[in-house]
């Protein structure tokens, strides 16, 4: 007999039921992700650009370009410009260099080989001394003209060249009322020349023009001056020695001892402790070569040490204040780890006047 089913999903008739048929189920699409969720931004001033992630995957911030990323926790830190640390972002050279901010070991050879320069000329022969004088004048007049006329005086540099030749020779070989001719001379000849240009801006240039005479030739000469006599060669080296006693001591205790600026508007590196090195040192220097090597006495070293101590800060903190006014850190770069002519000459120019005044008082030539 023919069996039929029951009811629909069940059996045939007179068989045992086997149970449900299973039925399978398509699983269900993943649902579609959500909106993007914006990364908090770092805490920085910068922030990064999200980028959206594939589902299941973690989100993550892709950096645009030239935007920081921050950094992952636990992550090292990638060096970087923001990196600080001790030698961080630090060139060779400025690692090197002491609180003066310039590089010692270039500063030290330069100024060994200037030494070397100036004892050789004044001891194999004296003419010499004065043909190193003019060519380290004439450059740093070339310095300082260049330095005015970027913060827009236009002094005349023909003139203040021609000039500073003739005001040195003549203090070589007519002394004291050479020099002063020459100089004369030398701001008529600025004045003159500086008509050619116009009336446009005459008072500033041929002010400025006579500011660089006065400021270097002219005093440059006094250092000829001392030149002069028999015992020219001992003079000069007093004077010299003094002023790079007054650089030594006053950087030796500003960076030991400094803790009171002096003109922080001026040279912020500058203190009076360091002043009161520079004293020490001069004094030191001044007093057994007037004694021994002028006939001096020794109350007229301490006098010069003292002096020349004040003159060649004063003359430190004029350049300073003139650089300053130009918005330069130095008058040229000729001179690795000092800068240039102008920024050696700075303290030797005033302190030349005055070392020719005091040791024709305290050690009159014979």
């Amino acid at each position: 007999m023919t069996s039929r089913p029951d009811a629909a999903g069940a059996g045939p008739s007179g068989d045992a039921d086997t149970g449900p048929i299973p039925v399978v189920r398509r699983p269900s699409p993943p649902p579609p992700p959500g909106p993007l969720r914006p990364v908090p931004p770092p805490t920085g001033p910068v922030a990064t650009a999200p980028v959206p992630a594939a589902p299941g995957t973690q989100e993550m911030a892709v950096p645009a370009a030239g935007i920081a990323v921050p950094p992952v926790p636990g992550a090292p830190a990638a060096p970087g410009p923001d990196t600080v640390g001790d030698d961080a972002g630090t060139a060779p050279q400025e690692r090197r260099s002491g609180r003066a901010g310039r590089d010692l070991v270039a500063a030290i050879g330069v100024g060994l080989g200037l030494g070397a320069v100036i004892l050789a000329s004044l001891l194999l022969y004296r003419p010499a001394f004065l043909v190193v004088v003019v060519a380290a004048i004439l450059v740093g007049i070339v310095e300082l003209v260049r330095a005015l006329e970027a913060g827009g005086a236009r002094p005349p540099l023909a003139p203040v060249l021609v000039g500073a030749v003739a005001m040195l020779v003549l203090a070589w070989t007519r002394g004291p009322d050479g020099l002063v001719v020459g100089f004369l001379l030398t701001v008529v000849a600025v004045l003159l020349w500086r008509l050619g240009d116009g009336p446009g801006d005459y008072r500033r240039d041929a002010a400025a023009g006579v500011l660089v005479t006065l400021y270097v030739p002219l005093l440059a000469g006094f250092a000829v001056l001392l030149l002069v006599p028999d015992d020219g060669a001992a003079r000069v080296l007093a004077f010299i020695a003094t002023v790079v006693g007054n650089d030594v001591g006053g950087y030796a205790a500003g960076v030991l001892f400094g803790r009171h600026p002096m003109a922080p508007s001026v040279s912020p590196k500058k203190s009076w402790e360091g002043m009161a090195g520079s004293v020490v040192a001069c004094v030191a220097v001044a007093t057994p070569i007037v004694v021994l090597a002028l006939d001096g006495p020794w109350w007229g070293g301490v006098l010069v040490g003292v002096a020349l101590a004040v003159t060649a800060t004063v003359g430190d903190l004029g350049e300073s204040l003139i650089k300053r006014d130009l918005g330069i850190k130095d008058m040229g770069t000729l001179l690795p780890g000092h800068g240039g002519i102008m920024d050696r000459l700075d303290s030797l120019l005033p302190s030349a006047a005055v070392a020719y005044l005091l040791l024709s008082w305290v050690a009159p030539p014979g």
